[in-house]
């Protein structure tokens, strides 16, 4: 995560998603020996989950490793008769370009804003939740 501080700069979050993901289900992408992302799930309710945490290291960005990511959870998830796969990221109210890349990442995978709020972290940190259909 400290390799992509556009999206995990802030230490208290970051110390958050390192604990989860030594608890919760996580799924490591490695190409030659080398660890190139990570997406961490976590289960809801019986029919949603939500991916956590997820991250690719900048050279392997569009090369297709957060796609197969993400579908790697949702066949997993699906096995537990889950139906609906959930992401919150910062919303299109803030202006950060690199979230834009991660909003249109997640339309591209068929990922849908359902709702930008405010009371997950803050007036400043507009939250998008999304949400894919599974099965």
């Amino acid at each position: 995560m400290r390799a992509l501080p556009e999206w995990f700069g802030l230490e208290e979050p970051l110390l958050r998603y390192v604990e989860a993901a030594r608890t919760l289900p996580t799924l490591i992408a490695s190409e030659a020996r080398r660890d190139v992302g990570f997406l961490t799930i976590e289960q809801h309710l019986a029919g949603s989950a939500e991916i956590l945490a997820m991250g690719v290291l900048p050279d392997r960005h569009r090369r297709g490793v957060g796609r197969e990511l993400v579908e790697g959870a949702a066949a997993q998830v699906a096995g537990n008769e889950t139906r609906l796969l959930q992401v919150k990221t910062l919303g299109p109210s803030h202006p950060d370009v690199n979230y834009a890349r991660t909003r249109s990442f997640y339309e591209a995978l068929g990922f849908i804003g359902l709702e930008e709020t405010t009371a997950f972290w803050g007036e400043e940190n507009p939250c998008l939740i999304m949400v894919k259909a599974l099965g």
